[in-house]
């Protein structure tokens, strides 16, 4: 079963899967690799990084030496090839033009989605993210908890490939031996940070990012993610082994020719397409969900983008994994008698809490850092240390003014010179000739900047729903949002300018930049909207993401989030993925779906 057209299209598949990133890339993986034939639609092209990406291409080799533009938001390298914030013909709406209520929607709209452009960042969430209004009386709590999580982490992490440490720190998990990677050495700037922010307090250490630091032990980690399966455990060792660890040449958000860091494209999709059980059809734009009259869905309605015509698809469990806010517009657009509002939304909460990712940051300049010795400091194509919340105890004596945390994402160190990374120097360099090369060489590498990522408390006022105008190119209804941060988030952006500036002024630095709360959806961390939960009549699924109102009918992306913790969503979005795709092949088993 291979990469196929319309015409390629089986009768009918046990699971059609929608979407082809971390969601749909981890369903399809699990349940391929136990013999279910799977259907996965994606909405945009086909993608293969390890002949499409730009290794060792300096910045200076690509168009306006590989700064950003309007369709390439992060630069003419990034591996995104469609996607952004804006797509031409897919438009959606904010229902305010004020600038801290609008939202930003990306769309990958690419093979493995946004796998293939990713920070790497992958954080367990702790026991206080799963339980968070046992806590503190906000928001919702998870109908799971950390422990029935924690298997399918440890199952992620041996198959993905995470570099990273155990710190037995609070709400900040770690790992059994044998899943982590070892973690790459902080960079000088790096180093130089974590020592001046002990005086603060804050603690900072290893990061865990989806990148191969070594090769993965293949024989021993088929074994454990695939007992009793002998062809699983081979075409999984097999796809391990074709994997190379990291020579810190390109930065990962091009892709990685040598399968180094974690895409869909190049972990998940390989095996599941190894089993003969996977047939991918790129360019299908999934519209609705069809439902036969017993209440079940029967497969999905799609637009073949290559030619403009209406296709279907049929399956015995449909997936849906195409991204929260994408899930959310396929359930809302597929209406009928029996659910007029919108599939799935007898609760009415399809659309409700969104949610997204804290975001702000301060940038500073340090004199230590000045005239270091040329070196290179590419390092993994991202950061090499972070610090968690490192203020629970203060939080839950009142000592704050805001609910929950962030953690520190930090950028320090001598990348590839380009001319996104040089035009910060602008008030620091003068002259021409002979003193302006000494004071770029003075200079470069001596910036830093801390950033805030956190927690975002899901609210009534955070949603999106049908535009009752609008529709796409093909024909389908579009969506719009309403946002807004609450106060807790806006003290928590504030909260972070107060600590990095104290961390860089212990450095002996000063203050270059501050970026305020940024708005909804810029860190693309977009998660709820389908929330799972206890009680049918306040939630969209359960514990498995499975929907309440139709039992063939599943979401495995970040929709079902009933929290947005300051931890990166991708892991766990993967990890509930896999536990989600078990449930489903053993009701498969069982003849239940």
């Amino acid at each position: 079963m291979p990469l196929i057209d319309t015409a390629g299209l089986q009768k009918e598949y046990d699971v059609i899967v929608v979407g082809s990133g971390a969601a749909g890339g981890q369903t399809a993986y699990t349940l391929t690799l136990d013999g279910a034939k799977v259907l996965m639609l994606e909405a945009g092209r086909n993608y293969v990084p390890e002949i499409e990406t730009p290794m060792f291409h300096t910045p200076d080799q690509a168009p306006l030496r590989a700064t950003s533009t309007l369709d390439k938001e992060f630069g003419f390298y990034d591996a995104t090839v469609d996607g952004g914030w804006q797509i031409p013909g897919e438009p959606y709406s904010s229902a305010s033009t004020d600038a801290d209520r609008t939202f930003w929607w990306w769309r990958a709209r690419m093979l493995g989605g946004r796998t293939n452009h990713w920070g790497r960042i992958s954080l367990r969430n702790g026991p206080y993210d799963f339980k968070p209004k046992t806590r503190d009386g906000l928001g919702f709590d998870w109908p799971i908890s950390y422990d029935d999580v924690a298997p399918y982490y440890d199952k992620v992490e041996m198959l993905v490939g995470i570099y990273g440490d155990n710190h037995g720190l609070e709400n900040t998990p770690d790992s059994p031996a044998g899943c982590l990677l070892p973690p790459p050495k902080p960079r000088a700037g790096e180093a130089l940070i974590q020592k001046h922010a002990k005086k603060t307090g804050v603690p900072v250490i290893a990061v865990h990012r989806a990148v191969l630091t070594q090769q993965l032990d293949f024989k021993r980690n088929a074994a454990l993610l695939h007992p009793n399966n002998p062809r699983a455990q081979q075409i999984v060792a097999d796809s391990m082994r074709s994997r190379a660890p990291c020579f810190w040449a390109t930065d990962c958000g091009r892709g990685c020719s040598i399968k180094a860091n974690y895409q869909s494209t190049t972990v998940h999709l390989p095996p599941a397409m190894a089993t003969g059980n996977l047939d991918i059809l790129p360019n299908a734009m999934v519209r609705e969900v069809e439902m036969g009259k017993n209440g079940r869905a029967t497969g999905v309605v799609f637009i073949d983008k290559t030619t403009g015509k209406e296709q279907r698809a049929k399956g015995r469990i449909i997936v849906l994994a195409a991204s929260a806010c994408e899930s959310v517009r396929i359930l809302l657009n597929s209406k009928s008698a029996q659910f007029p509002q919108g599939l799935a939304n007898s609760s009415g909460k399809v659309g409700k809490y969104l949610m997204d990712t804290v975001g702000a940051s301060v940038s500073g300049q340090i004199p230590m850092l000045e005239d270091l010795p040329p070196h290179n400091e590419d390092g993994a194509g991202g950061m090499h240390v972070y610090a968690p919340w490192w203020l629970y105890k203060e939080q839950m004596a009142g000592k704050l003014d805001f609910a929950r945390g962030y953690h520190i994402e930090i950028g320090a160190g001598r990348d590839m010179p380009s001319f996104g990374s040089t035009s910060g120097l602008a008030n620091h360099v003068g002259g021409y000739g002979k003193k302006f090369k000494q004071d770029m060489r003075r200079y470069y590498g001596s910036f830093v900047s801390l950033v805030c990522r956190g927690e975002m408390i899901p609210n009534e006022d955070s949603y999106c729903e049908i535009d009752p105008e609008k529709k796409d190119q093909y024909g389908i209804p579009t969506l719009r949002f309403h946002w807004k941060w609450s106060e807790h988030e806006k003290r928590q952006a504030l909260h972070s300018h107060q600590a990095f500036t104290e961390i860089i002024q212990n450095m002996g630095g000063r203050v270059t930049g501050k970026q305020d709360l940024l708005p909804g959806g810029y860190i693309i961390h977009e998660v709820g909207g389908a929330i799972m939960g206890a009680d049918p009549k306040s939630s969209v699924v359960n514990q498995w993401g499975q929907s309440w109102d139709v039992k063939n009918l599943f979401l495995t992306d970040g929709a079902p989030f009933p929290s947005n913790a300051d931890k990166n969503p991708t892991l766990t979005i993967m990890a509930l993925a896999w536990r989600s795709a078990d449930y489903m092949l053993a009701a498969l088993k069982r003849k239940e779906l």
